[in-house]
């Protein structure tokens, strides 16, 4: 890893974070997944994650977790146990840091974390989803021990992508 910065914590979801949290969403959506979802679709994703939609989040008790860089919120992941049967019985469901933190550790702190809660709660296995076109993703799994299992197709109005599952033991 090239320099981990030190000054960053992992916790809880506060309703608090909800505007930073929309700002991050639709920051780290648009670098991630621009020229591979269309971008009417893109829009309409990142415009339904808005600040309510995180103070819903949060008064709920979802399974998120806030990653802060210097008192500022720099990226956020979310799990609990997989969606679909088989292999992992844990899976990430999103895991996204602001562009401005990526490339710099910060997302196998985020990745690590959450392998840790899903370890407390017994889940053996982990299972996550990435857009195949999102090399940046696909490649962080690989590098973290990840190895495709499988793969789907997820549809964005008439436009199809593939996704691929990696799953760890």
């Amino acid at each position: 890893m090239l320099g981990i910065p030190a000054k960053h914590a992992i916790r809880s979801l506060r309703a608090s974070d909800a505007p930073a949290l929309a700002q991050v969403f639709g920051d780290s959506w648009r670098l991630a997944y621009s020229g591979i979802i269309p971008s009417a679709h893109l829009d309409r994703v990142i415009g339904r994650r808005e600040t309510d939609w995180w103070l819903s989040a949060a008064r709920a008790k979802e399974r998120h977790i806030v990653l802060e860089f210097e008192g500022k919120i720099a990226g956020y992941a979310s799990f609990g146990p997989a969606r679909s049967r088989g292999r992992a019985q844990g899976e990430i469901y999103e895991l996204y840091l602001a562009p401005i933190y990526q490339g710099v550790g910060l997302g196998e702190h985020l990745f690590e974390a959450c392998r840790s809660q899903l370890d407390r709660a017994r889940c053996k296995g982990l299972l996550v989803w990435a857009l195949a076109d999102n090399t940046q993703a696909t490649s962080f799994y690989w590098r973290r021990g990840g190895r495709p299992i499988a793969s789907a197709i997820e549809t964005f109005g008439t436009h199809k992508l593939e996704k691929i599952a990696f799953t760890w033991p």
